[in-house]
């Protein structure tokens, strides 16, 4: 019986452990995704921005020709 009960607790720490590990892993992962997207999105504003800026100059060279 004692065996038994040792094996048991032995078998529930491990895997808590286990469970551990793989969850911290798992958390790595998202940062790295959130950081890929936080990225892209800065990307994206930027060359929102950048086309907002041509189109304004665009419109001030039509405005000088007339």
């Amino acid at each position: 019986m004692k065996k038994l009960l040792t094996l048991l607790f032995s078998v529930a720490i491990a895997l808590s452990l286990t469970t551990a590990t793989f969850a911290q892993d798992a958390g790595t992962a998202d940062k790295k995704d959130a950081k890929k997207a936080d990225t892209k999105e800065k990307k994206a504003k930027k060359d929102k921005k950048d086309k907002k800026d041509d189109k304004m100059k665009d419109d001030k060279m039509k405005d000088d020709k007339k």
